[in-house]
């Protein structure tokens, strides 16, 4: 049975006039809560009572909001909570009891918003303002809301050593990285956005920790399950012995974001590397806990990064209407980057045979690998049928934190791309019946890169900084030793100060735009499409002329949702039909039953559904 906000057993719990602390350590004898100061002076000791499944708990008086405590798991290790719900020292110090009805909450109805009406834009605290913190970047939510953006997913926010970071390297997922603010600043980030009807889903990571700062591998060993391996080493221990009190914990921390918190939802992280043979896959438990919990009250949303393309993990039997279960699609932005830049190496050599066939597929489907090989892979088999599944179980983009940031040097796509096509290709985004999503600054073109940055410190900090240069180093461009030189050393802080968006570009020229052709295309999704999208039957239907490509999606009553558009250079000429009403033409024109382009241009039309004689 899953758990609820109000039998969690991971973390302090406040109790009355006390607080239950409880630490999961199977291979412990025994442990000692230790209650210290600001400058970790111990105040006093408690010896935590071992039951017979590895809990170690004790329930303890005047030790309630804001107390400092560790765990003395060894006479010379003192360590933080692992459900630390805040960690105000850094990941290294003591953990900190946080009341969860402290906050003063003034807007309990929200009730979140139907999936379909998702448009995303992918926020990193850190570098989305030049203060880097949630209380400043709830205050530019306004901007959001009046481009067309109605839900915002941040970049982790779980603990991770040092101050600036990706937050893919976090060690204790309950606790508000501290340089991003308090518990009480990302619910005060979450009524902000609600207040302007903006959802607010949170990236988290349960396919590893940290290398910095997770404790837990030295105390208890039953975290992982050394039969399975991932890019990490061991993976976490799903479905090996004592799994059942691994999974509760990361339940656990989707409940607490979703329930505690009152986010609207979560995306997981690299899904293909948590490795589960249990009968009913963490993905799927994860799902059902979160419709079983808070979507009881009010719509809440799960995303999944997954390479495998894993068509299962995007079903589910009943749940509540509007509660989106969806996938990041590679696939779609794949396609879409080769189309607009001709680049092929890596895995974008997947996509290099007929792009725009490949990409209107993409719209069409969802997923263009659906079982067939992947060279890139070794020949590797990749993928499941995505026919049938609604578009709205895909979420596409042409940015993303990892598109750009993967890169050497962190281009965005404005820097790779010719314009015309890239506008062509935003029409597509924001007029396709799947989920849009936008990466921070690209409403406004922005010009700063998104490179890998992180705080390490010692050995480890040079081990990043080398082997984030040798990563390229079979890359042309940076084959030899003094081109890598080049690359930003993520540890440096000057790599993070030059990825913090200049908001000040939002009023150049190429700046406003950019954004009115956003906010033009998002105003005409809300009123052309969202009302066609939760009637459209699932797969749409392509044809591709060259570089041209017509893809055109029907709902129930038979109403069809149409784009076209040209990718290539040169000119092209797509038929259109009598009764479609053209939208929007975004470098194109529409004449004599025939839809022009010279040079790359998109259009969207609706097709009224035909009504018999007499009707």
């Amino acid at each position: 049975m899953n758990p609820s906000p109000d039998t969690f057993r991971f973390g302090p719990q406040i109790d009355g006039d006390a607080t239950r602390f409880s630490l999961w350590a199977p291979s412990l004898h025994g442990v000692t809560l230790e209650i210290v100061n600001g400058d970790g002076q111990v105040l006093r000791t408690e010896p935590l009572q071992r039951d017979a499944d590895g809990w170690h708990q004790a329930r303890v008086g005047d030790a309630g909001h804001g107390t400092l405590y560790r765990f003395r798991v060894r006479e010379d290790l003192a360590v933080p909570d692992p459900a630390s719900r805040s960690n105000p020292q850094g990941v290294h110090g003591p953990s900190q009891v946080i009341d969860p009805d402290h906050y003063p909450w003034r807007h309990a109805a929200w009730a979140g918003r139907p999936w379909h009406e998702a448009v995303l834009y992918e926020l990193h605290v850190g570098t989305f303002t030049p203060e880097g913190t949630l209380a400043a970047a709830a205050a530019r939510l306004p901007t959001l809301q009046a481009a067309g953006i109605t839900a915002v997913e941040l970049l982790p926010l779980a603990a991770f050593p040092g101050d600036r970071g990706w937050g893919y390297d976090g060690v204790l997922p309950f606790a508000v990285h501290p340089a991003y603010g308090t518990p009480d600043d990302l619910r005060a980030f979450a009524e902000a956005a609600h207040e302007l009807g903006l959802m607010v889903l949170l990236d988290v990571v349960y396919n590893h920790f940290g290398p910095d700062g997770n404790y837990m591998a030295a105390y208890c060993p039953e975290l992982v399950n050394p039969e399975h391996h991932t890019p990490w080493g061991s993976a976490i221990n799903f479905d090996g012995e004592h799994n059942e009190a691994v999974r509760r914990f990361f339940i656990e921390n989707a409940l607490y974001w979703v329930d505690t918190c009152r986010l609207d939802g979560l995306r997981l992280d690299a899904v293909h590397a948590l490795v589960d043979t249990s009968a009913l896959h963490i993905v799927q438990e994860i799902d059902q806990a979160l419709l079983q919990g808070p979507g009881r009250q009010r719509q809440v949303h799960l995303v999944l990064e997954n390479e495998r393309n894993s068509a299962r993990l995007l079903t589910r039997s009943g749940g509540p209407a509007g509660s989106g279960l969806a996938q990041w699609d590679d696939d779609w932005h794949h396609a879409a980057h080769v189309v607009a830049t001709g680049e092929t190496d890596g895995y974008y050599s997947d996509y290099a045979d007929q792009p725009v066939r490949q990409l209107a597929l993409a719209l069409a489907e969802g997923f263009i690998y659906q079982g067939q090989p992947s060279a890139f892979a070794h020949g590797e088999v990749r993928g499941e049928s995505s026919a049938g599944l609604s578009p709205t179980a895909f979420i596409t983009f042409l940015q993303n934190h990892d598109q750009i940031g993967n890169r050497a040097l962190g281009e965005r796509m404005d820097a790779l791309a010719p314009t015309a096509r890239l506008e062509a290709l935003l029409t597509l985004l924001l007029l396709s019946p799947q989920v849009p999503m936008l990466f921070m600054g690209e409403e406004f073109a922005a010009t700063t890169p998104f490179l890998y940055f992180c705080d390490h410190a010692g050995e480890l900090a040079q081990a990043v900084t080398e082997g984030r240069r040798n990563e390229f180093a079979r890359f042309a461009a940076f084959s030899h030793p003094e081109a890598r030189e080049r690359i930003p050393d993520p540890n440096a802080a000057s790599t993070f100060e030059a990825s913090t968006l200049r908001w000040a570009e939002a009023q150049r020229d190429a700046g406003q735009q950019r954004l009115q052709l956003v906010t033009q295309l998002l105003s005409m999704r809300r009123e052309h499409l969202w009302p066609l999208v939760p009637g459209l039957q699932g797969t749409g239907r392509y044809e591709v002329q060259g570089d041209a490509l017509h893809v055109h999606w029907q709902a129930a009553d038979g109403t069809r949702w149409h784009l076209r558009a040209h990718l290539g250079e040169g000119s092209a000429r797509l038929p259109i039909g009598a009764s479609e009403q053209p939208l929007h033409l975004q470098a194109a024109a529409v004449m004599d039953g025939e839809c022009r382009f010279d040079g790359p241009g998109a259009i969207a039309s609706l097709e009224p559904a035909v009504r018999a004689a007499g009707q």
